[in-house]
């Protein structure tokens, strides 16, 4: 049983909110910098495996290797370093991009790119660590609900915003049917990730859920369906 760590009173963690260095310590740099990755490294693992709750600091510096005071030097207390964490794989997240995001405006076959993107967002969706991530935020909304808010926002609404873009750009071509983009944004988001992304809240990550092969079809019978309702003849 995991005992109650003892530690001074402080606010709640606010995203992105840096941890209280020690004067003079120059942060991230040389043997500071990788203690610091050592710790972000092992609170992960244990996270993932333990949760919020059963996760301590003592824990994490013996993961890391590192002394507790040197935790609590980098991360000033628990909610703070998972925090952090949480905000470092937002931020990772921002960095990725695929050549048909910007692309598929000028697309000249809508069926045959629409297909290829969903395959890629779908493979990164599916992640292993993605999916404890989102399931850990999940657990975990009420208790920092800025970051499971900054996590939404990084995910679903900015890939909507993305798409609902392509499709007014696609209607306006007469590519597509688009009354309303951001609702079409949303439904070709879910038709993509609902079945395998669903399913993978609930099961643990002892084995794959599906195949790559069952993941390529969930994607392109999305994008079928997301062209019946709004390919160029849909409704006619």
């Amino acid at each position: 049983m995991k005992h109650a760590e003892k530690r001074p009173d402080r606010s709640s963690p606010v995203v992105g909110a840096p941890a209280a260095a020690p004067p003079g310590r120059r942060r991230g740099r040389g043997p500071s910098l990788r203690k610091r990755q050592a710790i972000l490294g092992a609170a992960r693992e244990l996270f993932f495996q333990h949760g919020y709750e059963g996760t301590s600091m003592d824990d994490v510096a013996a993961r890391a290797g590192v002394s507790k005071q040197t935790v609590y030097s980098h991360f000033v207390d628990k909610s703070r370093l998972f925090s952090a964490l949480v905000t470092a794989d937002i931020a990772g997240s921002e960095t990725s991009a695929h050549p048909l995001i910007e692309a598929m405006p000028n697309s000249e076959d809508v069926e045959r790119d629409l297909r290829t993107f969903a395959r890629a967002h779908l493979e990164d969706v599916m992640q292993p660590d993605l999916l404890r991530m989102r399931r850990m935020l999940i657990g975990e909304a009420e208790r920092f609900p800025e970051l499971a808010k900054a996590w939404y926002d990084a995910g679903p609404v900015r890939s909507c915003a993305v798409f609902a873009s392509w499709f007014e750009a696609l209607d306006e071509r007469g590519l597509l049917r688009v009354p309303d983009p951001m609702l079409a944004a949303q439904h070709f988001n879910w038709l993509v990730l609902s079945i395998p992304v669903n399913a993978a809240m609930s099961v643990p990550d002892a084995a794959p859920l599906y195949t790559k092969r069952e993941l390529q079809y969930f994607a392109d019978e999305g994008v079928r369906v997301f062209l019946a309702a709004y390919g160029p003849d849909a409704g006619s």
